[in-house]
């Protein structure tokens, strides 16, 4: 199995990180942020519902039928690496990446309304108890064979992928290059993830967004691509960005509503209006938005309907940020 490569240069070195409060809250927001913009949009994806002149709410309903604030496979998916990066193990290592899996696997055997065709498709192939370098394997293989593993459902979860790592970028884009080969092969999907997830990182530390924070851990190539699309994103409307199933445009989507809005509400409510996979655009934007503006900026009727698989509450999504790093932190 050959490597795809996205990011360059080793693992550098850097004194582990005290928070403090402002930054642990915008730790607990990456994640938190990323859940409500989900449930958010689940009510609107692929114009299941119209969008109302006083913008999105937790109306449920959506393709999965949900329940108003409750979650899809988008933070399901995040919950999973959450839950591993939670117990201490190195999402990047062979135990954390099968605990990873085995937890997406565990997910696929209840037999979820939402799950994307292609990690169904994967998580089938795969098979029961899944080791991190069997599902790894699987994902190489059916990228090889049909050269279709761009799409957005790597970089839908990756709220909690720098949580662990708020010391060092280059673990940061490590462990998003691993984590999103799981399921999304594809060179552009892991590239996507990188910069995302060191967007996240900088939004947390620095209390500032910077999407090209990122672009010197990529290879050169990938460099140029992406800061053309960037500059793409921020000089054009969102709406532009329809369809937005493949991840280049996910990004993009995710990236305009955020330059073109002020704040977490309004960043949200600009995913959302750009329609099609409403609550995937808006994951990956309350994601970022969260890690800047802190969970205290989600809205508290929001938050306090917020709740999903596996049976629990947007609360526990906070517990489960804030255990990540203060264990990362010591």
């Amino acid at each position: 199995m050959q490597a795809a490569s996205a990011c360059c240069g080793g693992t550098a070195s850097y004194p582990a990180l005290m928070l403090d409060d402002a930054q642990l809250d915008r730790a607990c927001g990456a994640l938190l942020g990323s859940a409500v913009g989900d449930a958010l949009g689940a009510g609107y994806e692929f114009g299941s519902a119209p969008l109302g002149p006083e913008g999105p709410a937790m109306i449920g309903g959506g393709l999965g039928d949900f329940a108003p604030g409750e979650w899809t496979d988008d933070t399901t998916m995040a919950w999973c690496i959450a839950d591993v990066a939670a117990s201490g193990l190195d999402l990047r290592s062979e135990e954390g990446l099968t605990g990873i899996a085995q937890r997406f696997r565990t997910w696929f055997e209840t037999g979820p309304a939402d799950i994307g065709i292609h990690t169904r498709r994967l998580l089938d192939e795969v098979g029961p108890l899944p080791f991190g370098s069997a599902l790894l394997a699987t994902s190489y293989d059916l990228h090889e064979r049909t050269g279709h593993t761009a799409g957005n459902g790597s970089l839908m979860r990756t709220a909690p992928v720098a949580l662990p790592y708020l010391d060092s970028p280059s673990a940061v884009a490590e462990a998003a290059l691993a984590v999103s080969r799981l399921t999304h092969y594809d060179p552009r999907a892991g590239e996507a993830c990188v910069l995302w997830s060191l967007a996240i990182r900088h939004a947390i530390v620095e209390g500032e967004l910077d999407i090209r924070v990122g672009l010197d851990l990529l290879a050169a190539e990938a460099a140029s691509f992406w800061s053309a699309r960037i500059e793409e994103a921020e000089a054009s409307d969102p709406g532009r960005f329809r369809p937005n199933g493949w991840v280049v445009a996910a990004f993009q989507a995710a990236w305009s509503a955020i330059a073109h809005s002020d704040g977490l509400v309004p960043g949200l409510a600009a995913a959302i209006a750009i329609g099609d996979d409403t609550d995937t655009v808006a994951a990956i934007a309350g994601a970022l938005l969260g890690a800047r503006w802190g969970a205290s900026s989600v809205p508290a009727e929001w938050r306090g309907i917020l709740h999903g698989y596996p049976g629990i509450t947007g609360e526990r999504l906070v517990e489960l940020a804030s255990t990540t790093v203060r264990h990362a932190s010591h």
